[in-house]
């Protein structure tokens, strides 16, 4: 069974929002249409509450951009975002989710990050998502959504090592590309990986 994984279409990451991407509205319309072609679909949503650590207001001094230490990973710290409960955090208007048939939350422990819809980034805790797909009999997953070079790469990662055929669909995602040249690495890391790039 394929199964369409809609990675973090929230109002947070969208133009206007703390941590846009570069045209990300430009997917609901392409998401709502890939839709169809699929019998099972899952959504992620980052879930964070306001004291999480990657946020650099959490952190005297630091902004946007530096890095730190957290749970012993390096973690880029982020403008607050997708806080629990708050307009920000909801899917985007116009998203045809009443077609997903699970919703997996992730970023809820404030002493670490979670990019992946499958694990947090120290691979101490998962989301549930891999035995979630197996129960289904899940072969292929296709992944959409944003940031490119982050949660759905981390994402697409995971879904690979996890054993799962895993095909990235580029044309609907996007990127926040704090530095020129990370979506294209960010692809290329997981063509690299087996991702297939659709």
């Amino acid at each position: 069974m394929q199964t369409l994984l809609i990675v973090d279409v929230q109002n947070d990451f969208m133009e206007g929002g703390p941590l846009a991407t570069k045209g990300g509205s430009e997917i609901i319309p392409i998401i709502n249409e890939i839709i169809k072609e699929f019998d099972h679909v899952v959504a992620t949503q980052d879930w964070h509450p306001a004291n999480h650590g990657s946020f650099a207001t959490n952190h005297e001094g630091k902004t946007p951009g530096d890095v730190i230490q957290l749970a012993g990973l390096d973690q880029i710290l982020w403008p607050p975002h997708c806080v629990q409960e708050t307009p920000g955090a909801k899917f985007v208007k116009g998203l045809n989710t009443h077609k997903f048939d699970k919703v997996f939350k992730k970023g809820m422990d404030p002493e670490i990050d979670s990019y992946s819809a499958f694990y947090d980034n120290g691979h101490k805790k998962s989301t549930g998502l891999t035995n979630y797909l197996r129960e289904r009999d899940v072969s292929t997953v296709s992944v959409c959504g944003v940031a490119t070079e982050v949660c759905v790469k981390f994402t697409v990662l995971d879904a690979v090592s996890e054993g799962f055929e895993t095909r990235l669909i580029s044309k609907a995602c996007r990127g926040v590309e704090m530095n020129p040249g990370d979506i294209e690495s960010a692809i290329n890391a997981m063509k690299k990986a087996g991702a297939k790039i659709m």
